[in-house]
């Protein structure tokens, strides 16, 4: 009687732990299929870079040109790819939650196409309190300053209005969805999600990266 019993516990034991077994191979499973999933989200081939793209670290920022705190974040971010100069690239994603942000996302877009991106973004933020003001925004004034960086006015007017571009906010957006973007700025530093906004826990971010 009791080696019966002691063959069905063990039994159960057995049972049990091949459960465990199956059950931590099927979440380890789940875990590779989701970061395969997640990998090709954070960055598409279109997206703009900025910096060594063999760096070690890769900070991707969703960003809204008429977003405030993007605008007064954008030279923290200048500060780190200063720094840490070679180690750290950076990639734009775009997540344009303000009413006028699409129309400068375009802009921005059709800029690139006369190798003036990175100009373009500096110059929209100098002068986003003019002509994205949230109490009396103006967006018609960006013609006025694009001159500023030597842009053909009439080829971004065209160019703006591609496809492609709206395929490119389109798809932003999604992946933007996927990865949970709420806000502008949203980071991540090789996939991590900078769970607390401001300059020093993103740089703390981008060190802890570094130093893995």
């Amino acid at each position: 009687m009791k080696n019966k019993k002691l063959f069905i516990f063990s039994s159960i034991c057995l049972l049990l732990a091949l459960f465990g077994i199956g059950v931590k191979l099927y979440q380890n499973a789940q875990k590779s299929k989701v970061a395969k999933v997640e990998s090709s989200v954070f960055e598409r081939e279109y997206s703009p870079t900025l910096g060594n793209k063999d760096a070690k670290v890769t900070m991707v920022e969703y960003l809204d040109p008429e977003c405030e705190s993007c605008r007064a974040f954008y030279p923290y971010v200048k500060r780190i790819l200063n720094d840490f100069n070679g180690q750290v690239r950076l990639v734009v994603r775009y997540a344009p939650f303000h009413a006028n942000s699409q129309f400068a996302v375009k802009i921005l877009e059709a800029a690139r196409k006369q190798d003036k991106y990175w100009e373009a973004m500096e110059l929209l933020f100098h002068y986003q309190p003019a002509w994205g003001s949230h109490h009396n925004p103006r967006p018609e004034l960006i013609w006025n300053y694009l001159p500023e960086i030597g842009l053909d006015i009439e080829k971004i007017k065209t160019d703006m209005n591609d496809p492609e571009i709206a395929k490119i906010i389109q798809q932003d957006i999604a992946d933007g969805q996927k990865l949970g973007v709420r806000m502008t700025p949203t980071f991540f530093v090789n996939g991590r999600q900078l769970e607390r906004f401001g300059y020093e826990y993103l740089r703390d971010l981008v060190k802890e990266e570094l130093e893995k």
